[in-house]
């Protein structure tokens, strides 16, 4: 009788601690998926920690990468902000040149500067993130979320890998007196010109891939649609914030104009501002090295997204024709017949360059922000020879 009830006892006992054990699993995972008092979904850092490099790797690798900056960079009074980590640890970065000539302001770890089109990859994060919580989906049209949008066949996930088949505001708004340069121009001005002005599409949407600004101006609209909040502040509260992202902030036209670094031409001449530039989500992202750093960390998350919705950001939509490169949800990509996938974004927005690189298999962040104008920043990618098996020549044989 006694050894009945001590197998009844342990039993119970059993059943109790796995339910608990449940329950804290079940909190947990409630707990890391974090959405705020609205119920828009949040990031979060990077929850489990990377394995250490050892001291050994640091330096060898250190070694590499900064001879590779120094025979790059360390000439010609270049301004610019370069950092490469591997698991979250940074192993080299550095920052020269002026922020602003005009005040004598260096670049610094802390200095924001213009990410010109690496915004595009924050802005798809934004979105994805609100189709990982059912708020929209990537087959939506796009005419169900912006009221009398003119071109029905448009979706989320066509504006998204660039195949809308959309023109681009900047060339449909100077065209033909279609917008006052004079007035600044705004995202919901693009959708009134495209209505009224019966801007027509370029291609039949989904037929081929064209790399259009258009496409993310618009998904900034979707993100203020969905959430109730202005883009500016959405990335704010579902991005910057949560991360910790303290130098990272959209630019408002209307009041950031003395806050901001400016940017120049390759002769030091500075550019100033122009009725293109009230338009976000396609750039307009001012952040350091530093702080893309801590999202693309948080992006490896296992709480992220759902893993079907990832591998959708890594997954080349256009085939038309032959070749390598391609284009992901918010990603540029490369893809040989061996090795690694290569991932990527760059910018250019007037003097401003940016690459922004993330090689997933090896945890690997390669990140360069310039404010005068120069293709050296697109040379970067010869560092990703350094981590793996790329097919990038480090030294410089004139390669663009």
């Amino acid at each position: 009788m006694t050894s009945k009830i001590s197998l009844y006892s342990f039993s119970f006992f059993v059943f109790i601690l796995l339910a608990v054990s449940c329950s804290k699993q079940e909190k947990t995972e409630k707990e890391v998926l974090k959405v705020n008092k609205n119920g828009i979904p949040i990031m979060h850092p990077l929850q489990e920690k990377l394995p250490k490099l050892t001291i050994e790797y640091v330096n060898e690798k250190n070694y590499e990468v900064s001879n590779y900056f120094e025979k790059t960079w360390s000439e010609n009074n270049d301004n610019v902000a370069f950092l490469v980590a591997k698991n979250g640890q940074i192993i080299y970065e550095n920052y020269l040149g002026y922020a602003n000539k005009r005040t004598n302001e260096m670049i610094s770890k802390d200095t924001p500067l213009h990410i010109a089109s690496v915004s595009k990859v924050l802005t798809s994060t934004a979105i994805l993130m609100l189709v990982d919580a059912q708020k929209i989906s990537l087959s939506q049209k796009v005419k169900t979320i912006i009221a009398n949008f003119p071109y029905p066949d448009v979706t989320i996930q066509t504006l998204l890998n660039h195949r809308s088949g959309m023109k681009n505001y900047a060339y449909f708004t100077f065209e033909n007196d279609n917008w006052d340069k004079h007035k600044i121009l705004t995202n919901e001005d693009i959708v009134k010109v495209m209505i009224e002005k019966e801007i027509p599409l370029e291609t039949k949407t989904d037929t081929r891939f064209s790399y259009c600004n258009t496409n993310y101006a618009i998904l900034a609209l979707i993100l203020e649609k969905i959430t109730s909040l202005s883009y500016p502040d959405a990335m704010k509260q579902m991005i910057f914030d949560p991360l910790g992202m303290t130098n990272t902030f959209v630019f408002d036209i209307t009041k950031d104009c003395d806050r901001i670094a400016p940017s120049y031409k390759g002769n030091n001449t500075e550019i100033g501002i122009d009725y293109l530039d009230g338009i976000y989500g396609d750039k307009n992202i001012y952040s350091t090295p530093r702080d893309l750093l801590k999202f693309d960390n948080a992006r490896y998350d296992a709480f992220f997204l759902n893993a079907e919705l990832i591998s959708k950001i890594y997954k080349g939509y256009s085939h038309e024709s032959k070749g390598t490169r391609n284009y992901g949800l918010g990603v540029r990509m490369i893809e040989w017949d061996k090795g690694e996938p290569f991932y990527y974004h760059n910018g250019w927005w007037h003097g401003n360059t940016s690459s922004f690189i993330t090689l997933r298999k090896e945890k690997v962040s390669i990140i360069v922000l310039s404010n005068k104008f120069t293709k050296k920043t697109y040379q970067t990618k010869r560092v990703a020879s350094l981590f793996g098996d790329y097919p990038f020549k480090l030294a410089d044989d004139g390669e663009e």
